[in-house]
Order: C-alpha cells, then structure tokens, then sequence
C-alpha cells in the first residue's frame, strides 16, 4: 500500500553529499548514548542525517560514539544535517562536543525552546545551541522535505503542529474509541520534530520524544501516518508517550528503542508493543533493568546488556533494500534478521 506524497519541499540549501565506498543501501544506525536516542541516516548517495546526540558531560563519550560510526563504520568525515528533535539534555546536551570533533552543514530544529526561563540548565542548553549552530539553523514544519537525492524525508510532526493531509487515508480510526488522555505537556516533548523515511515500500517513523496527547492527535480521528515498517518508539519507551491508539494504527513491522538500562524500556510500553499483531520483533539499544526478565526482548536483540558503567557502546543497523525490504543487525553479536515491508 502506497501513500501519498506531500509536495511541500524544504527550502533548504542542500549540503554537498560525500560519496561512500561501496554503500548501496540507505542505513539506519541507532547510537547508543545512553538513552539519549541518537539516530544517524545514511543515504545510498552518502548524504548524513542524524537527529540528536545524547548528552553533555562524560568527557565526550556520546559525541565520540557517534564520531565512531560515521568514520570508522562508514567512512564519512562529515554530517550534512543535524536535528534538534527538541532541546532536552539527552538530546541536544552532546552536539557541542559533536560539532568539535566534526562538520556540519545544516541544523535543523522546530523552533526557539519554549524552555527558556524555565531554569539555568535549560537557558544554559538553548544557549550553546545558539551558539554551536550559528548562521547555519533553519526552522523545520510539517509537510517540509529535506532534500536528499533519492531518500524521501519527510517531515511529520514539530512543535506541536502534524500533517494537514493524512497519509493513509481520511476513514475514522477505530483504535481510538478507547483512547485515554494524561497531564497536558506544554515543554519541549511535546514540541519534537518527527519524520517520516520512504524508500521503495519500506517506511521508517521516528517521533522523538512526543508526548501521549500529542500521539493520541496523530491517530485520533483519522491515523496521520498509515502503516509503518519499522518504528523507532517514541520517547525511549518511556511512560509519558506510547498511546496505544497510536501504537496500534501504525502497526510496525519491526520496532527499535533507543533506550538506556535505566532510561526508558518501561514494562508497560513492551506490553504493549508486544501486543500489536503486527509485530515481528521488538529491538533494544539497552536491556531494560525495570523490565527484569519478563519484559525485555530476546538477548540476540539487544545491543547491550549491562549497565552504563563499563558500556562498549554497541550500535543497532538497519540496511534498507532499494526494494523496501530490510535487515536490523546488533553489532554486539552480529546477529541479523531480515523483514519484509507491508
């Protein structure tokens, strides 16, 4: 089933794409940085993407595990786009450390932090945004494409705003008849940049980290995105996003949590991803202490297994087939399994 496209383009300079040795397929790396959700998108044309890049501190270690597999895994010296998909430590916190180590062409963000005021940190992180991006950050809407050679990018959701024009189609959805609501979130969750990656019939869905109420207006009336391939879960797996009736319309193929051992991997957003039948496989970037053995997937899909203290830092890949089918690798084990799109 084909959706749909919007004609909206992104009116952005495209950055110079460098050409990658042998790379044919459009990848998709989940960073571990510690429940930070740093996602790094490479094209068959080698252009980079990546949305967020974990924290500050840590002498570096969240920008120099990204830096390890944009050249060491793909032999790439620079990042064409940055994405801010919300100005939270955990995301936005390591991109000075990033921009020392490397170039980057564009940074992409849904606007100023509606933060500002709240407390010193969250001036202080806005601040070094600012100051990190410079003349080279552009505001991003719903509807806008980056502009990539061949790879469609387009995006879903920011600031709080989503597409006009459904997806998938404009029947009422179903799944929202027992949709429930929970505290109003007006700060920077709410407000995350989400996109959508199409290649042949293989769809990618990352929200960021949107809040539950904010999930619920993607699928209620009408479901916003259709069907999705693979879904990378929204707001690490924590407990304050995963609607269900979100979760259930989209029916994910495959599922990815950038999570951390005690970030995120709550036992209820397993439950209930496990429970959509159209689920084949649930990976995890961490094992989740609080979900204990009950609640974590098999081993072979998760990429680490112990704390954060003395953590290697493995990757998850997924390798995208011009055709839409694609294989999710841990680099832990090198253990693969290959999928189908819908």
């Amino acid at each position: 089933m084909r959706k749909a496209r919007s004609a909206t383009l992104l009116a952005l300079a495209a950055a110079m794409a460098w050409p990658l040795a042998g790379q044919s397929n459009l990848r998709i790396y989940w960073v571990d940085v510690e429940g930070g959700a740093a996602t790094l998108i490479v094209t068959p044309e080698g252009e980079t993407v990546l949305m967020d890049a974990g924290w500050p501190g840590f002498e570096g270690r969240d920008a120099e595990r990204i830096v390890r597999v944009l050249q060491g895994e793909i032999g790439a010296s620079r990042l064409d786009y940055f994405i801010s998909s919300h100005f939270h430590r955990d995301h936005t916190g390591g991109l000075e450390a990033l921009a020392e180590r490397i170039e980057i062409g564009r940074f992409v963000d849904h606007g100023d932090s509606v933060e500002i005021g709240w407390n010193e940190r969250a001036d202080q992180l806005w601040q070094s945004y600012v100051a990190t991006a410079g003349d080279r950050r552009m505001r991003i809407e719903p509807g806008q494409r980056l502009p990539l050679a061949s790879t469609d990018f387009l995006i879903v959701a920011a600031r709080s705003q989503f597409l006009e024009t459904p997806i998938g189609g404009n029947g009422p959805n179903p799944h929202c008849r027992d949709a429930t609501s929970k505290a109003v979130d007006r700060g920077e969750n709410g407000k995350s940049v989400g996109f959508l990656i199409r290649v042949g019939d293989f769809e990618f869905l990352d929200l960021g980290d949107l809040s539950w109420n904010f999930e619920n207006e993607t699928a209620c009336p009408v479901n916003l995105f259709g069907e999705i391939d693979l879904y990378q879960v929204t707001h690490h797996g924590m407990h304050m996003s995963g609607a269900p009736a979100h979760v259930r319309s989209i029916k994910p193929v495959v599922a990815v949590m950038n999570n951390g051992p005690r970030k995120g991997g709550s036992p209820a957003t397993y439950e209930l991803l496990t429970s959509v039948p159209s689920l084949q496989d649930l990976w995890q970037v961490h094992r989740s202490v609080e979900g204990g053995d009950s609640h974590n997937p098999d081993e072979r899909l998760i990429a680490n297994l112990g704390e954060t203290d003395g953590c290697e830092g493995h990757w998850l890949r997924a390798d995208v087939q011009p055709d839409g089918s694609f294989t999710v690798t841990n680099s832990r084990n090198g253990f693969s399994k290959s999928y189908k799109p819908q």
